[in-house]
């Protein structure tokens, strides 16, 4: 007699089934076994092991970790990063040169900021980021970037994701994908945007074909009070030991849908973020307090939101989270069209001194050779004024318009050359002149500081590898340190 308490459902098995359980189980165990040993990106896949779980890269990266500060809708790089003495010369005047542009656009118009040279390097920097400027010497400013084209959805896709058009993996997805996170208990891939989602809103953050939970979590940083910064983070009516039972209960529950089907990356990204959100109530609270730092340090970073954001992004890297993306400007964005003057200098006013703060602070701590930082939107603006456009400003002659043929983006940290730029716009920058730059070679050159090859960092789907920059990019070895 048996002394097994009778199982309903093994008294239903069709042919296919029982062969399955009793043919491929031996064979699953191998395979397991086979996977984690040899490929920690496929166990990880093949749901064996926790695909948050840190992983080394291909090879020794400089980076560990990245900060992503995302100037949306499109700073001007030549009233920031990128001085151009001729404006002043052609102001009001049509210049030789002209490239294609969203919206009409006129004469010169010359920068209303003053630039002055900063650090031992002597890095032009306009008055807007003054704060910022006393790190000149560990910035690396790429003068000579390109995109594809003037429009903010395909650019903000092309910057976060590699891709224009199609639904494809952010970058901090990748980052997560390949490396896992040093913390279990907070997300490993967090953007933080206030007052609600940008252009293109979650997708700029997306998973795309790989695994859900690599995708970045979301964060209003508008809120202030932890239960509004982060929805049901405390459970006021179960205690902690009475949730892990409720959990190992659902747990169990999802493993035994999970073992009658076919692998489901959905199924399992479900069950993980059950697992994150209990882990996150014992140390998302401490994360994400900023009152828990000396009163000095806050008042260095400043008191505007992106300044809270900023210091909660230190924060998080320090606790092992892998990729921070902050975001500036999502209700307010860079894209002034008109009045640039005013709104540029009320925008930079609002990150400048926090993101100075936020490298004094990696520095101090000993993080900043490597912590990779990125500043920059997803293209530029044009050296000549936007004319009179119905519907996209007020009808004044004091904006830029869009400009993906040439613009800046700057990094710091984690294996860069500090003091140093790389590439350059013409003489009025309206576009990229020498060393060009596209964003699919940022994105090769972003994952070779972090420790991987951008051919080979790949995720098969629909019948073909697939990569963050596609078929396309190369390393910029000029600004490895």
């Amino acid at each position: 007699m048996s002394h097994h308490a009778p199982n309903p459902e093994h008294l239903a098995l069709t042919r296919r089934q029982f062969l399955d359980r009793c043919g491929m189980g031996m064979g699953s165990l191998g395979l397991a076994s086979l996977l984690g040993s040899l490929d920690p990106l496929r166990a990880a896949e093949a749901g064996f092991t926790n695909p948050l779980l840190p992983r080394p890269p291909q090879f020794a990266g400089r980076a560990k970790r990245v900060i992503h500060i995302f100037l949306n809708g499109g700073a001007s790089h030549v009233d920031t990063f990128d001085p151009k003495p001729a404006l002043d010369r052609w102001h009001g005047k049509e210049i030789p040169v002209h490239f294609a542009t969203e919206r009409k656009t006129g004469a010169a118009y010359r920068s209303p900021f003053a630039f002055r040279r900063y650090g031992q390097s002597g890095l032009e920097i306009s008055d807007l980021f003054q704060h910022t400027a006393r790190h000149a010497d560990d910035l690396c400013v790429i003068r000579s970037m390109k995109a594809d084209v003037p429009n903010h959805e395909p650019s903000l896709l092309l910057m976060n994701c590699g891709e224009a058009r199609l639904p494809r993996p952010s970058f901090g997805s990748w980052v997560t994908y390949g490396l896992g996170s040093e913390n279990q208990n907070l997300p490993g891939f967090i953007a933080m945007c206030p007052g609600g989602y940008p252009i293109q809103e979650s997708q700029n953050w997306q998973s795309g074909f790989l695994p859900g939970t690599y995708q970045g979590t979301y964060i209003n940083t508008e809120n202030t009070r932890l239960e509004k910064l982060i929805e049901n983070i405390n459970n006021r009516y179960t205690s902690m030991s009475e949730q892990r039972a409720q959990l190992d209960l659902l747990q169990a529950l999802n493993e035994r849908h999970r073992r009658a089907r076919a692998a489901d990356a959905h199924l399992e990204a479900r069950v993980q973020s059950f697992e994150l959100a209990y882990r996150m109530q014992m140390e998302a609270a401490d994360a994400f307090d900023i009152q828990r730092e000396p009163a000095a340090v806050r008042e260095r970073y400043g008191d505007s939101v992106q300044a809270r954001q900023l210091l909660i992004a230190r924060r998080l890297v320090e606790r092992g989270v892998r990729f921070v993306q902050v975001w500036h400007g999502a209700g307010q964005p860079w894209d002034n069209h008109d009045d640039i003057e005013t709104n540029h200098r009320n925008l930079a006013g609002q990150c400048d001194r926090a993101i100075a703060a936020l490298l004094t602070d990696l520095k101090d701590r000993g993080m900043l050779d490597d912590t990779l930082v990125i500043c920059g939107g997803e293209f530029g603006r044009t050296p000549t004024v936007e004319l009179p456009t119905p519907g996209a400003n007020a009808g004044k002659q004091n904006g830029r318009d869009h400009n993906n043929h040439g613009f800046t983006v700057w990094l710091a940290g984690g294996g860069v050359k500090g003091g140093h730029v790389h590439g350059a716009t013409d003489e009025f920058g309206f576009a990229a002149a020498e060393n060009p730059v596209h964003v699919h070679d940022l994105h090769a050159t972003l994952l070779h500081l972090l420790g991987f090859n951008h051919e080979t960092l790949t995720f098969r789907t629909a019948g073909r590898d697939f990569r963050l920059t596609d078929v396309h990019g190369r390393v910029v070895r000029e600004i490895l340190a």
